[in-house]
């Protein structure tokens, strides 16, 4: 179920910048919160329709480490992963499956890997079919990981698909970056209202643009195209414009609050409230797929 969304954009960004519109992406934000999810719907940390037979992954990275215990490198016993994205087409309509799946499963290793420098979890999916599952024994639980950072693991939550557009907060060429910029510093000064809380999105989501909160980093498939954004799992939930009405602190208080709410999605910190980015390539016929991560 769609959650509504805070207050409308004070302005048509179009006649303010009509050199945005372009630029303009569709996205659907997630919105999970802490609720009680079953297999067989679309869930951020819930369980999913993974089947019975098939082995459940692991990770055996040589040099993963929980920040926790004083960073110290894990194994080597294999870890298993823990589910953390779950998404059914009928859930999420504006998602492109490849031919012939509905489900998008998404697990990471809870654990902070070095891999390309980027010391987050490594994402892995799988692409599955709903009719494929239907007459297979299905998994009831997944194995618990025996060591973990659970600034990675995310508590149980429905989630509530809502599409909207966005525009970026980084991914536009310098001059016109500037000027956003200022004109943003300039509407926060005179009404409390800036363009990135208005126009961006830095929450779980997929497609539209990744929140960078470093300088934009996309990845380029072996096969020389620019990857697609394909989803967004991030710490920071709802901010700004997006933090639906009847969950502000300040009912009236237009765009802020006094503290994000509480105890509403997964709780992961993910370092400094950080956002692990999935890539994909559908020009290759295998969709290839990548991370990034920032925080």
């Amino acid at each position: 179920m769609p959650v509504p969304a805070g207050p409308p954009a004070p302005f048509d960004i179009a006649d303010v910048f009509p050199e945005l519109v372009p630029y303009a992406r569709a996205t659907t934000l997630l919105y999970p919160r802490a609720g009680s999810p079953v297999r067989d719907e679309s869930s951020l940390g819930g369980p999913l329709l993974w089947p019975a037979e098939e082995s459940w992954p692991t990770c055996t990275a040589p040099d993963h480490y929980n920040p926790a215990r004083g960073c110290a490198v894990v194994g080597p016993a294999p870890v298993s992963m823990v589910p953390v994205l779950q998404l059914i087409a009928r859930d999420v309509p504006a998602l492109v499956f490849p031919a012939g799946t509905d489900v998008l499963q998404v697990l990471w290793c809870p654990l902070i890997h070095s891999e390309h420098d980027q010391h987050s979890p490594v994402p892995v999916l799988r692409w599955r079919s709903v009719a494929d599952l239907a007459d297979r024994p299905l998994l009831d639980e997944a194995p618990r990981p025996y060591e973990f950072d659970d600034e990675y693991v995310p508590l149980p939550c429905v989630i509530h698909p809502t599409e909207t557009v966005e525009y970026p907060n980084q991914d536009m060429h310098a001059e016109l970056s500037e000027r956003v910029g200022r004109w943003s510093e300039e509407m926060e000064e005179s009404c409390g209202i800036s363009y990135y809380d208005a126009f961006t999105t830095q929450q779980s989501k997929i497609g539209g643009y990744p929140g960078w909160a470093q300088p934009p980093n996309w990845p380029h498939c072996a096969c020389g195209s620019r990857m697609d954004h394909l989803l967004t799992i991030s710490a920071s939930e709802s901010c700004g414009r997006w933090l639906p009405v009847e969950e502000r602190t300040r009912p009236g208080g237009g765009w802020e609050t006094d503290s994000e709410p509480q105890h509403v999605g997964h709780e992961m910190i993910m370092g400094d409230c950080g956002g692990i980015y999935v890539f994909v390539c559908r020009t290759c016929p295998t969709w290839p797929t990548t991370h990034r991560y920032d925080c």
